[in-house]
């Protein structure tokens, strides 16, 4: 996966980011999970050292570096195997190139593992899945929020964000969730639209959305310090690239490879055994995930303008579609909802302290803006 400017020039490098499964097995049964078929299945410690080592000697070469995601079901189930992992990544290795990574629900946290997390917390990171408030948290996620030791997670990763996932009952206090969340002194990674078969497009969701991201917009124009939580951290520029490169945006099948508990390569965390059919996967085991024609949308690529920062998640589309190319259509109208305002937040950004935006960026941002509220503006009229 690359990162690539407005003029399609000058990529960065990124990790080399693949996924062990450790259990099949969770402890909450969040309302919007997407693993269906789940089982009381675990990765053995041969299966794992056998994984590792695949990664080890497959590093893809324009990666820069190791992130090896630690993943489940909920991936604490099994701490001890988490050790043994630990011990054989880093026995002899070098550490500033690895890095391991879990994302948690965070309740099955005892002392014991909060003291070897502690311990080994600059090499190895949790993230904390955290919907907001303690009301919507638990509505969206079994009722967990009191087991959840929040300050364990603030004080040994202090810039480590968390994951925040919207379900529909989350629109009705999106702001106040976004908030509270800030006000613990966590950056926000996303607050994103759950994945699967869900029209999120309906006339109820943008007029329960418009006032909640006015709210925000104001926020984070009076936070300025605040780091924006990653539905309005957005590259407005990237929508003024003259030449788009045809490159999947996402490392599914490349950089983001999956392995489920018997050590069977899968091309990312949602298109496993726990989502998708026997019968589905076979099919997608034939598909070249070298080949990106394989993984774009032409008509998006041709006709959206916000296609370079649209988060459509190529495996959500093949749930939904049981297709990569074609994308999701009922998140477009939300998404277009969503850059409108963020064109709105930058916009008073720029005219309250321009110098927040690099000069080399500041000319396409501006000419996003304007073009983002001349095309998308009026689809909108009737709801303000």
């Amino acid at each position: 996966m690359l990162v690539w400017d407005y003029n399609g020039m000058n990529r960065k490098k990124l990790r080399f980011s693949p996924s062990l499964c450790l259990t099949h097995q969770c402890n909450l049964d969040c309302i919007y999970c997407y693993e269906q078929h789940k089982d009381s299945l675990a990765m053995t410690f041969e299966t794992a050292k056998n994984c590792i080592d695949w990664i080890f000697e497959n590093v893809p070469k324009e990666m820069d570096g190791i992130e090896i995601s630690l993943t489940g079901g909920e991936p604490l189930l099994e701490f001890e195997l988490i050790k043994k992992i630990f011990e054989y990544v880093f026995y002899d290795n070098q550490k500033e190139k690895i890095i391991l990574f879990a994302t948690t629900n965070g309740t099955l946290l005892t002392n014991e593992m909060k003291e070897w997390f502690y311990e080994h917390r600059e090499h190895f990171y949790l993230s904390l899945s955290l919907d907001g408030t303690r009301e919507t948290h638990n509505c969206n996620r079994s009722n967990s929020f009191d087991a959840i030791d929040i300050n364990f997670f603030r004080n040994t990763w202090p810039n480590q964000s968390v994951k925040m996932t919207l379900s529909e009952y989350s629109l009705f206090n999106l702001a106040d969730n976004i908030k509270y969340i800030h006000s613990l002194g966590f950056n926000i990674e996303g607050a994103n639209l759950f994945e699967g078969d869900f029209d999120w497009g309906k006339e109820k969701y943008i007029n329960m959305l418009i006032p909640q991201l006015k709210v925000l917009v104001d926020f984070y124009v009076e936070n300025i310090s605040v780091p924006l939580n990653k539905m309005f951290d957005k590259r407005l520029d990237f929508c003024e690239a003259k030449n788009r490169p045809r490159e999947k945006l996402c490392g599914i099948g490349t950089g983001a490879i999956f392995f489920d508990v018997n050590g069977k390569k899968y091309p990312c965390n949602i298109i496993t055994p726990m989502t998708l059919s026997p019968v589905e996967l076979k099919n997608i085991s034939e598909i070249n995930f070298a080949d990106n024609n394989n993984f774009l949308d032409d008509y998006c690529f041709n006709n959206c303008y916000i296609y370079p920062i649209c988060d459509a998640c190529v495996g959500s589309n093949y749930i939904v579609n049981k297709n990569f190319s074609q994308r999701d259509k009922r998140k477009c109208r939300i998404n277009e909802l969503i850059v409108l305002f963020i064109a709105d937040l930058q916009s008073k950004r720029i005219l309250k302290n321009p110098s927040l935006f690099e000069k080399s960026i500041l000319y396409y941002t501006i000419e996003a803006i304007k073009n983002i509220k001349e095309i998308y503006f009026n689809k909108f009229k009737e709801f303000f």
